[in-house]
């Protein structure tokens, strides 16, 4: 591998001040490319105007909040669909993400945290006019762990280090504690007729495969529902009727993500067998008649309806890509966010006779398109599935190209044919980019998302290897020009490679990363701690040894390629420590490497920031593979 001699000077830089250790800082380049056209395409592909799914208040459908990045920073806008007014609702340095309206939409509630830290208290203010106030007094700061605003009822779940607490305040009155339990857990659904609370639990202690409880508002138990070890339940939403009291519930009986209607009153169930291939999820029609069906399967998504008097499950007309959310409104239209990877996202809506229109446009010039992305499935000589599918995209040229294996965060998610203006700016530069969905990914079958317990890491790196491999066997790459990459999840994974994987990798380039497993541990907020007890099957000190064999801390000897490590200060995932722990190793060893601190939480929600980042990343990535300054 060919390293730049400005790698080996880091070496030079690093040390101490006062006792406090510094470290080489990232390269931020006023341009990545110099041809204008191709500079301004990368940077607008993030910075055009975006919108999110709206939401609306339930009572009052004409009122409606959505997020969108207008001003710079993702920040929400209210909008008043009688009058088609918008108006931007927050303003803060790192943006804002989590809000809902009240059932009459009288009022806008949004989480404030801290600089993007995530821990904070739900405010409220109406729909209209500025200035804000604690929503619920009474209740304590935490990490959101659901929230179901009624019209009488507002029900409120918050994660602390001592665990989860459920509160109820009936027609504004002091909230009263109804649930509350050291394991993790959170606020499902609220009935149509506000009488019925259904709450998400891990008492038998496995966060990843949650129990479902019913309440009544005054904390009393009505229906209880867990289908055993290793096998999760997850409550979408009552029946929005009001008298009705059935549940929509998805579980993974037969290995995978399947629907059940729950009538909680009669206490009796019954399973939807829909002829679909992948995993499903859905949402219902406002008369309770039918359900919405979002079915996800190699990476993308149909919609269907299903009504439930003929069990007649229709196909409604959406084209290739990846639907990222759907709606029901009161007409009956279907409100929803699609993408492609060569087609950015779009919000559209479908009428009850199956015109297809753009719904939502903010001002301005749309984000330039890229290209679509290829499907590879490699055989895996493992369980529980035949083979690995990697999406891949390649730039213009023969190969071997330097190439991007661009490593998800989740790792409950899964690429998928959805527009990445990340993906596009790495190929602007001349990678391709690999994207794969290894063990642990969502969307194919519950024994391949959970086949990474009690080894997570190494198990996921073998599919890596494996999809490297037929890379390189098909010319696309080689070792010397693999780059692996990957943000939260992906960032651990990036550190976890390039020290067990050494000989695969050219650098590495690691986002909000898990870095010394052991230490993280000790500083994530309460919800990742008992995820990791779920996934590692206990804590560090049940199993130390699962721990140290899957930290990328350990194997922190063998790693030789440079890397570029990126964090925020106030993150309560990947804390800032764990990393620092890892580049004092680094730097000891004298390894090449950077280091991008920033201030905000697990990732920015400012444009301006998040192309600095980018650009930090790719400039990074060329100056160790010198590949061509792109198109």
């Amino acid at each position: 591998m060919a390293f730049l001699s400005h790698f080996a000077s880091l070496r030079m830089t690093w040390g101490r001040i006062d006792g406090v250790s510094t470290y080489p800082e990232a390269q931020i380049p006023e341009k990545l490319f110099d041809d204008p056209t191709t500079e301004a395409r990368w940077r607008a592909r993030f910075s055009a105007p975006r919108v999110s799914l709206p939401d609306w208040a339930r009572d009052a459908p004409q009122r409606s909040l959505y997020v969108s990045n207008v001003s710079g920073t993702w920040e929400i806008y209210a909008w008043d669909r009688e009058r088609d007014s918008h108006r931007q609702v927050t303003d803060r340095p790192n943006g804002t993400f989590h809000g809902t309206l009240s059932a009459d939409g009288e009022h806008i509630w949004w989480f404030n945290d801290t600089d993007g830290d995530e821990f904070g208290t739900w405010v409220v203010q109406p729909f209209g006019a500025d200035g804000h106030r604690e929503a619920v007094p009474g209740t304590h700061p935490g990490y959101p762990s659901g929230l179901e605003l009624g019209a009488r009822v507002t029900g409120l779940a918050m994660s602390t280090d001592d665990g989860v607490t459920v509160w109820v305040s009936r027609d504004g009155g002091a909230p009263e504690v109804v649930y509350q339990h050291e394991q993790d857990g959170g606020l499902s659904a609220l009935s149509w007729d506000e009488s019925l609370l259904a709450i998400s639990h891990s008492e038998h202690g496995d966060s990843r495969h949650p129990a479902l409880r019913v309440l009544r508002t005054d904390g009393s138990v009505v229906a209880e529902k867990w289908d055993g070890p290793g096998k999760g339940l997850d409550a979408l939403d009552f029946a929005p009727v009001t008298g009705d009291q059935r549940l929509l519930v998805l579980h993974e009986r037969r290995g995978r993500e399947e629907l059940l209607i729950w009538d909680v009153g009669a206490d009796t169930e019954t399973e939807l067998r829909l002829d679909l291939p992948g995993e499903i999820s859905a949402d219902w029609y406002p008369d309770g008649k039918a359900l919405l069906i979002a079915h996800t399967h190699h990476a993308r998504t149909t919609m269907h309806r299903y009504d439930f008097a003929s069990g007649e499950l229709t196909d409604l007309p959406t084209p290739a890509g990846t639907v990222a959310g759907a709606t029901v409104r009161p007409d009956h239209s279907v409100e929803y966010s699609w993408s492609s990877a060569a087609t950015p996202s779009l919000v559209r809506a479908l009428s009850r006779d199956g015109e297809d229109q753009v719904l939502l446009s903010p001002p301005g010039d749309r984000a330039p398109g890229s290209q679509p992305v290829g499907d590879v499935f490699v055989d895996v000589p493992h369980g529980p599935n035949d083979t690995v599918h990697a999406l891949v995209s390649r730039p213009e040229g023969d190969g071997p190209f330097p190439t991007v294996f661009n490593l998800h965060g989740g790792p409950h998610a899964a690429d998928e044919d959805r527009f990445s203006a990340y993906r596009a700016a790495w190929l602007d530069a001349g990678f391709a980019v690999v994207e794969i969905n290894y063990r642990g990914s969502t969307g194919y079958g519950s024994a391949w998302r959970d086949a990474i317990e009690g080894r997570p890491g190494l198990t996921e790196l073998e599919d890596v290897a494996r999809v490297q491999d037929w890379a390189v066997k098909e010319g696309l790459t080689t070792p010397e020009l693999s780059v692996v990459a990957g943000a939260s999840w992906g960032g651990y994974l990036t550190l976890l490679a390039l020290g067990t994987q050494p000989e695969r990798w050219a650098c590495g380039v690691a986002g909000v990363p898990v870095a010394d497993y052991v230490s993280a541990y000790a500083d994530e907020m309460e919800p990742l701690r008992a995820y990791d007890r779920a996934l590692f099957g206990g804590s560090p000190e049940d199993v130390p040894d699962v721990y140290r064999d899957c930290s990328p801390l350990t194997y922190v000897e063998q790693v030789r390629a440079p890397v570029l490590v990126l964090a925020g200060d106030n993150d309560p995932r990947c804390p800032i420590q764990q990393i620092l722990n890892y580049l004092d190793r680094l730097a000891e060893r004298e390894v090449p490497f950077e280091f991008y601190r920033y201030d905000a939480g697990h990732g920015s929600l400012v444009v301006a920031e998040t192309l600095r980042q980018v650009a930090a990343e790719i400039h990074f990535a060329r100056r160790v593979l010198t590949p061509p300054m792109g198109r």
